[in-house]
């Protein structure tokens, strides 16, 4: 098995280049997927969170209120961390178990690991190759500004709660440009998966995926 770690800032073309390995044949674990399933209804994680930011944070139907939740612990470093404590195991366990089941459906798989907060969460998995996919913080704002219709403040807010350029940059071994045109940028990966994966790993099938349920 070879082990990809990709991550990169909200609105950088993250999803795209992971949906571009899955094409050539990677199996694609989503952390986001894995996250919401630590924290579904009957988990050991929500009841603790439960406890520790009071029954509000749960709605009528057992889930997670994420409204609430996130009204709590944003711009509260504190409750963040409190927070993060509780979910990052959680995470960890299970794209520990996600990881080992792609590696027995196919031993020789090319394994990506899409994961937002590699630098923020310490990610500690044996990574063969870090991804980072880059936009400058400007491009990323007039992205979701103009796909996505969020407020400039939001977006602007959303990118300085994670980690900085810098940071991520700071782990990367390749890093995808995603500045110019998504053309541009899926040439880069696939520049990537012919020179490092294809000659030395055999990827597992086309549709392969792993993940929790949304």
């Amino acid at each position: 098995m070879y082990l990809i770690g990709l991550t990169g800032g909200i609105a950088s073309g993250k999803s795209t280049v992971a949906k571009r390995f899955a094409e050539h044949g990677a199996a694609v674990i989503d952390a986001d997927q894995l996250a919401r399933a630590a924290v579904a209804p009957g988990t050991d994680a929500l009841a603790h969170i439960a406890d520790i930011f009071g029954p509000e944070v749960i709605a009528e139907d057992g889930s997670l209120n994420r409204a609430r939740l996130g009204s709590i612990v944003f711009g509260n470093p504190t409750a963040l961390s409190v927070l993060n404590n509780v979910v990052h195991p959680a995470v960890r366990a299970l794209s520990s178990a996600a990881i080992a089941a792609a590696e027995r459906a196919d031993p020789e798989a090319v394994v990506v690991y899409d994961v937002p907060l590699l630098v923020e969460a310490s990610v500690g998995h044996p990574f063969d190759l870090i991804v980072v996919v880059h936009a400058e913080a400007e491009t990323r704002v007039r992205r979701m500004v103009e796909l996505r219709g969020m407020p400039e403040d939001d977006a602007r807010r959303r990118i300085s709660v994670q980690a900085g350029d810098a940071d991520r940059l700071a782990v990367a071994d390749v890093v995808i440009d995603s500045m110019g045109s998504l053309d541009e940028t899926l040439a880069q990966v696939d520049r990537l998966w012919d020179s490092k994966l294809r000659a030395n790993h055999r990827p597992a099938h086309s549709d392969s995926s792993v993940g929790g349920a949304p």
